[in-house]
């Protein structure tokens, strides 16, 4: 049944060669979860990508990592033909009698059309590009589809005109400045580089996207300097990257500017722009970087246990144990059942938050 929804998917003009269903497809298995309005999230492939495909086109929060790229567009597709809308109903009529004369208007006085019109009238409309990609951070396993991924896009140039007949350019990469600079110090394939960055506290994209104001927020060191909150204004949902991720303590890298201080601001700028269903479960929704899809609450949930871990290592430091100290007294033990292992996460919060000697 997949073979023939991936063949079906080729014959419809989806965004990727037939060529490229193969045997790496088959073992990557990735799945579409509806949030609100044009917004879903696809997950199994490491990380998350949220995706808003509508009229206006596809945008992507995140691609994945390097080996979900073909997986990834698969399912992209899907989402962007479900956009474009069901084919016309097709009809087996033949004969005057089937359109009655004026019922088509007056492009088609003659009042009838046979069934050969059924290829042109109930074909599925092509499904619409990807032309815009959020990256959220640095990090391969969010960004790594991107050199695949982004120049199968399109960004329309030249205003109006450029819209139906402008030169053919990849998709827009937009990230904050920061991950332009990191990617170019580790020598990242330059097709996964931004193609437009933003440097300032919050940015807008310039127009609506599929129905909605799309607005990023910077997060400055928090899982690295680079990371970016992604907020969906009229679905009410929040793509929140690695400064949210449910099922593990943050990732913190020290060596890219992160500091445990700047998650527990990323995450109270989450809680801030979101916006709690009353006594219920729900309002924003948040995509994780990894894990379950959350609401407000869950993050609140997340940012106490940063908190109090950040708070009970600042207090063993500052009593002057050293690291290997800080890690025998256990400061996390309550949580390692939900988070898991915390020694990462006990080194980057030892390093970075304030008292005693670094």
């Amino acid at each position: 049944m997949k073979h023939l929804l991936l063949v079906a998917l080729c014959a419809a003009g989806a965004l990727i060669p037939c060529a490229v269903v193969g045997a790496q497809q088959r073992a990557i298995e990735l799945h579409v979860l509806p949030i609100r309005g044009n917004v879903s999230m696809i997950v199994g492939g490491g990380s998350n990508v949220t995706v808003s495909a509508g009229v206006d086109g596809v945008l992507l929060v995140d691609t994945g990592a390097a080996a979900t790229a073909d997986a990834m567009l698969v399912k992209v597709n899907e989402l962007s033909l479900a956009a474009a809308g069901a084919p016309a109903r097709m009809t087996n009529c033949v004969g005057p009698s089937c359109y009655p004369a004026g019922s088509f208007g007056p492009l088609l006085p003659f009042g009838w059309m046979g069934p050969a019109y059924n290829a042109m009238i109930a074909s599925p409309k092509a499904p619409k590009p990807i032309r815009w990609i959020i990256q959220t951070t640095v990090d391969a396993e969010h960004t790594g589809a991107t050199a695949k991924i982004a120049p199968i896009g399109m960004t329309y140039n030249g205003g109006e005109a450029g819209r139906l007949v402008g030169e053919r350019t990849p998709a827009t990469v937009i990230a904050h400045e920061f991950v332009l600079k990191r990617m170019t110090e580790s020598k990242v394939a330059e097709a996964a580089w931004p193609t437009e960055t933003y440097y300032i506290p919050t940015y807008k994209m310039s127009q609506y996207v599929n129905g909605e104001g799309i607005q990023m927020y910077h997060a400055p060191a928090a899982i690295t300097d680079a990371d970016t909150i992604v907020y969906f204004r009229f679905s009410d949902v929040i793509s929140a990257g690695d400064l949210y991720t449910p099922g593990r303590y943050p990732m913190i890298d020290t060596g890219k500017g992160g500091t445990v201080q700047g998650v527990v601001d990323g995450l109270n700028k989450i809680i801030e722009i979101a916006f709690p269903e009353y006594r219920h479960q729900g309002g924003t929704m948040i995509v994780p970087g990894h894990g379950r899809l959350g609401d407000s609450a869950d993050v609140a949930i997340y940012r106490n246990m940063v908190v109090v871990i950040r708070d009970r290592i600042a207090d063993l430091k500052k009593q002057g144990l050293s690291l290997s100290q800080v890690k025998v007294a256990k400061p996390t033990l309550d949580y390692d059942g939900i988070y898991g292992s915390p020694d990462a996460f006990i080194e980057a919060v030892y390093r970075t938050v304030a008292g005693g000697s670094q």
